[in-house]
């Protein structure tokens, strides 16, 4: 009776250390191979793509795991650009403010700006304000209870809310301008520089890395099983005497900090924040780069932004003028030939098709001599 739960707990403890090995393999090859190989251009685009692999983490926990379609993670993704972008704003000398506050005949820094002087300060808020924000609109509309499209439609809303209010206010944040950050410094470096940009990337993959170990912990055991389970039948789970709106709103707010964190290395490595990261077509984006890759997978968020953003930059390089008609086929043929996305497909084609084009068997978790019985399979056709 005790060797079957030994032999699963084997099992799963060898999963585990293979799943550690090959992420520990791939981070490495990105911190260290990768900048050895490629030019700085290709570089940067590359630590910027994995900066968007970040908020696609989020995206992927609350909508592959839990069932909420985000329409609006432009918002928590730009407050933490906005919070990053202010601290190297500040790195001047004492008593001067930020150059653009002059041209609109402000002469005292606004009192929101002060705290950002602290980088202790600023990497708290980076993750903590789009983690309040998220939580707070999670809150509101989850008490309701209400979800589906219509969480869809409120989420949108808020992010025109957000973007017409920050693309008004010239005189706090330079509102349509933006902040710039490639010409300040950062740690003694100038923020815009090749020795800088390197650091930012190294940290990309860095958090890259913690992200997904995250969102791994979250989606697994119990309360990754909850989170199922609300996505598939939320009722039930309110009947089983759990409360949906507190699970919710939490991974809601964790997602929206994933978000945060991905906009403040994404800022960084393009080197300006503007309202326009708040766009409603940048956040669609966002949601099609999980679906492509594969929802409920984690994996395929990554490799579905890389593809989408890799073959975005190709195309617009090659083709400059159809690479939009190139990306929305993309994901009218995710849509309707792959709606469990590329690693949702290849996980059921290469278990099931793989192993015959190599001419092995198929393997099953019944019996093989029954599988393979030309009788059997006649029968299961016909009930496909």
């Amino acid at each position: 009776m005790t060797v079957a739960p030994k032999s699963l707990k084997r099992n799963k403890q060898r999963k585990l250390i293979i799943e550690g090995v090959i992420i520990l393999a791939i981070a490495l090859f990105l911190a260290l191979v990768m900048p050895a190989i490629l030019p700085e251009f290709r570089l940067k685009l590359l630590g910027r793509f994995l900066a968007l692999s970040i908020v696609a983490l989020g995206i992927d926990l609350i909508w592959g795991y839990t069932g909420l379609l985000s329409l609006g993670h432009g918002i928590f993704f730009a407050l933490g650009g906005y919070g990053l972008a202010m601290h190297l704003k500040l790195q001047l000398p004492p008593g001067e403010i930020p150059d653009f506050f002059s041209l609109y005949g402000v002469s005292e820094l606004p009192w929101f700006w002060k705290p950002f002087y602290s980088f202790p300060f600023t990497l708290i808020a980076i993750i903590l304000i789009p983690s309040i924000v998220a939580g707070l609109l999670g809150y509101l509309v989850f008490r309701n209870r209400i979800k589906g499209v219509y969480f869809s439609i409120l989420t949108q809303a808020a992010l025109l809310v957000f973007f017409n209010f920050f693309n008004g206010q010239q005189k706090l944040i330079n509102g349509t301008n933006g902040l710039k950050t490639s010409t300040e410094t950062f740690l003694g470096m100038l923020a815009g520089s090749d020795e800088a940009q390197l650091v930012f990337y190294e940290f990309t993959v860095l958090f890259l890395v913690v992200a997904y170990l995250l969102c791994r912990w979250l989606t697994s055991g119990r309360f990754g099983r909850l989170l199922i389970a609300i996505r598939d039948d939320e009722n039930r789970v309110r009947f089983s005497g759990y409360n949906p709106t507190g699970f919710k709103v939490l991974v809601f707010a964790v997602s929206g900090g994933i978000a945060g964190v991905a906009g403040a290395l994404y800022t960084v490595q393009t080197g300006i924040i503007t309202p326009s990261f708040m766009d409603v077509a940048f956040s669609i984006e966002m949601v099609i780069w999980v679906a492509v890759g594969g929802r409920a997978t984690l994996v395929g968020a990554i490799i579905g932004t890389l593809l989408v953003r890799f073959g975005r930059t190709f195309l617009s390089e090659q083709f400059p003028g159809v690479w939009l008609f190139f990306q929305g086929a993309l994901f009218l043929i995710v849509v309707t030939a792959l709606p469990k996305g590329i690693v949702g497909w290849m996980g059921e084609w290469g278990i099931d098709k793989f192993p015959s084009l190599l001419g092995l068997r198929k393997r099953v978790i019944t019996y093989q001599s029954l599988e393979e019985d030309p009788e059997v399979q006649k029968e299961q056709e016909e009930i496909g």
